[in-house]
């Protein structure tokens, strides 16, 4: 999120440099594409924009009488019709990475997470989990009952994410015989479903799958005489981009159908069923502290760990300090959490593939889901930011809706801050920002400066220790970084002179400041720095 903002920033400041004339001009290869177009009229006061639409090969483009080397897929912002400001596939953003403390770092020292369980020692709750029990199918409310399989969204209406459809099958003593000599059950079949379907058969859960329109075989057990079949159709997200997007829908399609049955299969698709949008909980609002009433709560027992479908409250006190809360779910399945009656979002604690994360990131070339991933093989997210403006002193309420099954007694309640900051930039990077101007006449002008690498810290902590800084041909990525051939050995301590003690610190990236180490060779300067809380013990600067 930090770099995806500061990113925006650039732009729009870039962008709004100058309101007036505005050039284009498009490059659809590699090849150096020359045009001796000129400004003319008007033409000191004027932005352009050089794109380069090529997804695989870097471009050059010949200009107002200047060479640009574009990367491809990329659109360079040109303020003055001169001078890049920007360039889309060259960013120069701070990697930060967070850290987790029990309490406000100022307060308290690092340990272990707080627990949820009774008598831990330091723990932010109660010590007590209540629990209830979410109802399967219909619970009244606005249920009907008609003829066929509707479609999921026509009938929540954006209401709720969750859909239960429920009817009758008649199971006869010959149905019974006949799976017990085969040692076999019936099926239920449903040739498409949409994001997530579960399967209840007399109030308990057979089973379910996941996917974006896939099919769905599940094995039932019934009983002789009537039994009740409840599918019930989760949303897990909607598409929102592209061409009939309206059209692809939720729920289900195509049969509904049981199998395996000794006089042929029966088609359930357009038999009666009775629909009931969302949950009781949800309806009657058991997350919001003056609807506790609205519920029948229990004290947590054993066989409350890992049970689906059921709803959990404690209560706990905010940590001390001003640093940012999280809050630890990674020991739950899949569901909501609220505190305070404000919802947290959703959860759903699945494990990224193992494959697909590269070992470094460029970012030209065009845009794809799985372009910089990291964390192949980690859980995809655990940690839970909860505003402080929604927190009290003490009593404070969190709820969760569990559908799968998890362990509330190991969720965590934690403080974080900015640990670790990094950046690395090229001495062939573009001016700062801040060295653009715009005159009353509305020309913009950038002084000749050389590029600046900024770190800056959380609010209200300080850069402390400066664990990392070349300036030459280093390598490797943040926490990953080291010294190349080519290194200036009086990085660190300018580096750390300049940054150790304040909160955000700017060094030119330039011989002038590091001597030249390699001639004729391209030069980063690459930084990784430690924060802390302003109150924090300064840590002492590395000798050199």
């Amino acid at each position: 999120m930090g770099l995806a903002l500061r990113v925006s920033i650039s732009i729009w400041v870039a962008i709004g440099m100058n309101h007036t004339q505005l050039r284009w001009a498009h490059v659809y290869s590699n090849g150096k594409v020359q045009t001796n177009r000129s400004m003319t009229g008007n033409g000191l006061i004027c932005s352009a924009f050089l794109a380069n639409i090529d997804e695989h090969k870097y471009a050059s483009v010949w200009i107002f009488g200047k060479s640009y080397n574009l990367p491809p897929w990329s659109v360079s912002i040109l303020p003055d019709c001169e001078n890049v400001a920007f360039n889309t596939a060259r960013v120069g953003a701070q990697t930060s990475i967070f850290t987790f403390e029990s309490g406000s770092p100022s307060h308290s020292s690092r340990h272990k997470p707080s627990l949820l369980l009774p008598g831990v020692h330091g723990s932010y709750f109660s010590g007590t989990w209540w629990t209830s029990k979410e109802i399967f199918g219909t619970w009244g409310g606005e249920s009907f009952a008609t003829q066929g399989i509707l479609e999921h969204l026509n009938v929540t209406k954006d209401t709720s994410d969750y859909l239960w459809y429920t009817t009758s099958v008649n199971i006869s003593d010959e149905d019974v015989r006949f799976w017990s000599s085969k040692g076999d059950l019936p099926a239920l079949k449903i040739d498409q479903i949409r994001d997530v379907a579960r399967v209840f058969v007399n109030g308990e859960l057979a089973g379910s799958q996941v996917g974006h329109w896939v099919s769905l075989k599940q094995p039932v057990q019934f009983v002789q005489g009537l039994n009740k079949l409840t599918l019930l159709s989760e949303i897990v997200g909607l598409q929102n981009y592209g061409a009939f997007l309206e059209k692809d829908g939720a729920g289900f399609r195509g049969q509904v159908k049981l199998t395996g049955l000794p006089n042929g299969d029966i088609d359930l698709t357009h038999s009666v069923w009775t629909y009931q949008v969302g949950l009781k909980g949800e309806f009657s609002m058991i997350y919001a502290p003056e609807k506790q009433a609205c519920a029948e709560w229990s004290g947590m027992q054993i066989d409350d760990i890992l049970s689906p479908f059921t709803w959990y409250k404690t209560m706990f006190d905010a940590p001390k300090g001003t640093d940012p809360v999280a809050i630890y779910l990674g020991s739950m399945g899949k569901g909501q959490a609220w505190v305070n009656g404000n919802l947290i979002g959703r959860y759903w604690s699945l494990v990224a593939p193992e494959s697909g994360c590269p070992t470094s990131c460029n970012y030209p070339g065009a845009y794809s889901e799985s372009k910089c991933q990291s964390n192949c093989g980690m859980p995809a997210q655990s940690w839970y930011h909860i505003p402080r403006e929604w927190l009290q002193e003490s009593d404070n309420l969190l709820v969760l809706f569990e559908e799968t099954g998890g362990d509330p007694s190991k969720i965590s309640l934690e403080v974080q801050y900015t640990k670790t900051i990094c950046s690395r930039i090229s001495e062939s990077y573009y001016p700062p920002l801040s060295a653009w101007s715009r005159l009353t006449s509305g020309r913009v002008l950038v002084d000749t400066i050389a590029p600046e690498l900024r770190l800056r810290c959380d609010d209200g902590h300080l850069i402390t220790k400066i664990t990392f800084a070349s300036y030459g041909t280093p390598s490797g990525g943040c926490q990953n970084f080291s010294e190349g051939k080519c290194h200036a050995s009086s990085t660190l301590a300018l580096v750390s002179e300049a940054c150790v003690g304040n909160n955000e610190c700017a060094i030119s990236v330039s011989n002038d400041v590091f001597g030249d180490p390699c001639r004729r060779v391209v030069k980063d300067l690459a930084v990784e720095a430690e924060c802390s809380p302003s109150s924090a013990t300064k840590e002492p600067r590395a000798e050199m």
